[in-house]
């Protein structure tokens, strides 16, 4: 929670002084320093590295840096803004939302993960294979997300800056190298987390249930085996067969009971960061975007009802990248996102058990696995549904015409509300759902390509730059937000 954030500010703040480049050499000098960072444990760090991490994904407060509201849910067409356009729904973003995105998820939490697995692993002061598990499962999530925005980033020599020989201009890997290394750790860490194991303190995730740790490894590590899958099949059916052939060494989500989220509370600082923003902040910028309430509509989809409010009996939403003076006409008519979402307790979601029923259900119209697409895909519905305390209306699945690719990812990107990182991921990865025309009246930026990426921190440019050319290199294409990245199909 957020009082992680004032109760150990001091702590961390003496502790953890990090620059704006992935390392810093500040911290590598404190790092030898006896009474500094050992004096920290691993049941602080946890909350400060998850907190951190998990709200600038989900939104953070910050105007112009809100990675989800201001960029994903817009681009992803879950959302539009109905007054300042030119924040994000227009794809037009500010240096601040890449910029501080990249320094937020290296500084506060790689940082915080590497130094867990350090204080932790079998040669640190404080070992406990299951502190050592966690960090390596969270630190796998935060790579994914680096390297899915931004394409090729320091890995290998990234967060060096505390080590024996410390790396303060770390390389930029390939984001093949990168999946690997993260397939390696998810395999590692479900065999670092151990039942009935050492107890740990400070997981603001699973509340210590290690076995629901194992089971997001495993999840976590099919999601990746399968975004990969088009670049890499041989090595993706391997991964997917060993986690689906021994369901006892590698369990997964079997229910929404063990869905990963970070809870919030009723109070602040506690409280959700949409919760901060819409409620306390008392901004109301943002309605729902047509194009989702078109598709639900038109499909009799009753989650609709669960998501978004309606205005005098009927749903409606707005046109994404319309200009000010016409968005703004929409005010009164345009259905917004429910209180569910902007209340002070709803959860940040990491990843749930209808999005791996999904996972799998492309994976077996791929032919990845054998498994039955058809039921996979049903089975993710009933869970998106059961996840609003709602029953799939009769006849729903069988007016969907099958699992046919674009089907199961539209019924993922339903799915997905709210993770509108993830979406815009899957989005890129997959072409799909199949957006409508623009409406003529709207007017983008960035030639009016949906963004495939995130530019490179200007901080990089300044400290970094031989490192950073060598990434752009790996991109295949200039550091702007056209150049697709290495998963695309």
């Amino acid at each position: 929670m957020k009082k992680f954030k004032s109760i150990y500010s001091l702590l961390l703040g003496s502790a953890l002084i990090l620059s704006s480049n992935s390392c810093t050499e500040d911290f590598g000098q404190m790092n030898t320093d006896p009474n500094n960072p050992t004096t920290i444990g691993s049941q602080y760090l946890l909350p400060y590295a998850m907190e951190n991490s998990i709200d600038r994904y989900w939104g953070g407060t910050t105007r112009f840096e809100r990675l989800n509201l201001d960029g994903a849910m817009l681009w992803i067409q879950y959302l539009a803004r109905n007054i300042y356009s030119n924040e994000g729904d227009s794809y037009g973003i500010t240096p601040a939302f890449y910029n501080n995105t990249w320094e937020s998820l290296y500084n506060d939490g790689l940082t915080n993960f590497e130094r867990i697995i350090v204080l932790t692993g079998p040669e640190g002061v404080n070992p406990n294979s299951n502190y050592e598990g966690v960090a390596l499962v969270m630190k796998t999530w935060v790579y994914s997300l680096l390297t899915d925005m931004y394409g090729a980033v320091p890995y290998s020599e990234a967060v060096s800056g505390s080590a024996s020989e410390p790396v303060y201009t770390p390389a930029y890997d390939s984001m093949e190298s990168i999946y690997a290394g993260m397939l390696a750790d998810l395999k590692t860490a479900n065999e670092k987390l151990t039942v009935g194991g050492p107890v740990i303190a400070g997981d603001i995730v699973y509340n210590g249930d290690i076995l629901k740790w194992k089971k997001f490894a495993n999840s976590l590590r099919l999601r990746l085996a399968n975004r990969q899958a088009a670049k890499k099949p041989a090595e993706s059916k391997a991964i997917m067969a060993e986690i689906l052939g021994s369901p006892a060494t590698y369990p997964i989500f079997t229910s929404n009971a063990d869905n990963a989220t970070l809870a919030h509370t009723g109070t602040r600082p506690s409280n959700n960061s949409w919760n901060e923003v819409m409620v306390f902040g008392g901004r109301t910028d943002w309605s729902m975007s047509k194009t989702f309430v078109d598709l639900l509509s038109s499909t009799g989809d009753t989650r609709l009802e669960a998501i978004a409010t309606d205005v005098n009996g009927t749903y409606s939403g707005i046109p994404n990248g319309l200009p000010d003076a016409i968005a703004t006409t929409y005010l009164s008519s345009a259905s917004i996102m429910q209180d569910r979402f902007r209340d002070a307790g709803a959860p940040s979601i990491l990843m749930t058990y209808s999005e791996l029923n999904f996972i799998l259900a492309e994976a077996a119209v791929d032919g990845d696995i054998s498994g039955d697409a058809a039921a996979y895909m049903e089975e993710g519905i009933k869970a998106s549904y059961d996840y609003y305390g709602m029953a799939v209306p009769d006849g729903f699945i069988e007016g969907l015409g099958g699992a046919t690719k674009e089907t199961v990812m539209t019924q993922k990107w339903i799915a997905l509300f709210g993770q509108g990182v993830e979406a815009w991921t899957e989005y890129r990865r997959t072409g799909f759902p199949n957006f409508p025309p623009a409406d003529p009246r709207a007017i983008f930026e960035n030639d009016g390509i949906i963004p495939t990426r995130l530019p490179y921190p200007t901080t990089e440019y300044s400290l970094n730059k031989a490192s950073l050319d060598a990434g752009v290199s790996l991109n295949g294409g200039p550091d702007n937000m056209q150049t697709k990245l290495w998963w695309a199909e």
